[in-house]
């Protein structure tokens, strides 16, 4: 049987996957991997989750996880059974943004990363949603919950991550594409870029929808997952 294997976005958990994991069908072998709490690099990641699951995979990545699926599909192409990509960019990190991470680093290590979130969590949701004001709630415990160490850590991950664009025209597993149509942590644009490069990749931007996507479209984002797992050869 082919493992689902659901990779959560920079200092997330297994909350991130709460409402798919509740709608999956049980013959979905699906697993939560925390190898991101575990490794240094976007590269190690990968090799880390090829590692510590055999056989062939289908991977689900949101945010920095959607980078460690692209990477652990260049590491193991072969391996992959269908590659689901939740607001995440194939690009590598720009200067502009490298030096905001640096100056969010420097406060998360001197003790500020309570101060620091909650100032910028906002900026995750689509600012419209009904819910804000719970969502942001959620999403900073959970922040909070992995720590300031693992936002360092991954942080420093992402901002030396590989250009994904190089590799992705080789891919020939299925490949799904979502984003929030309104996320500005990850703009659409990055979404429309993998499908343009993945041979007969599905994109789809979800409305009324930020960075966030298991969050604020729990049912949306069901719906696309389920609907494409089911179509998988």
């Amino acid at each position: 049987m082919d493992k689902l294997i659901l990779i959560p976005g920079l200092a997330c958990d297994g909350g991130l996957w709460h409402a798919l994991l509740q709608a999956l069908p049980p013959q979905w072998n699906a697993h939560v991997t925390d190898v991101a709490e575990r490794s240094a690099s976007i590269e190690e990641m990968a090799e880390r989750l090829l590692a510590e699951h055999d056989g062939p995979l289908v991977l689900c990545g949101a945010s920095m996880g959607g980078m460690v699926a692209m990477e652990a599909a260049r590491q193991a192409p072969a391996r992959l059974r269908g590659l689901a990509l939740l607001g995440t960019s194939a690009r590598p990190e720009t200067p502009d943004m490298r030096q905001l991470r640096e100056q969010a680093i420097g406060l998360f290590e001197s003790g500020r990363a309570d101060e620091v979130l909650r100032a910028n969590v906002p900026f995750a949701f689509d600012r419209r949603h009904p819910e804000l004001k719970a969502l942001a709630k959620s999403y900073l415990e959970m922040v909070l919950r992995v720590g300031a160490a693992q936002l360092v850590r991954q942080n420093r991950a992402v901002m030396a991550r590989p250009d994904a664009r190089i590799h992705l025209p080789a891919l020939r597993c299925p490949v799904l594409v979502a984003s929030g149509a309104s996320d500005s942590l990850t703009p659409p644009d990055c979404a429309r870029e993998i499908a343009a490069l993945v041979p007969h990749a599905e994109l789809h931007l979800l409305p009324l929808c930020g960075h966030m996507l298991t969050m604020e479209q729990p049912a949306a984002v069901n719906a696309l997952l389920l609907d494409w797992l089911a179509r998988l050869p």
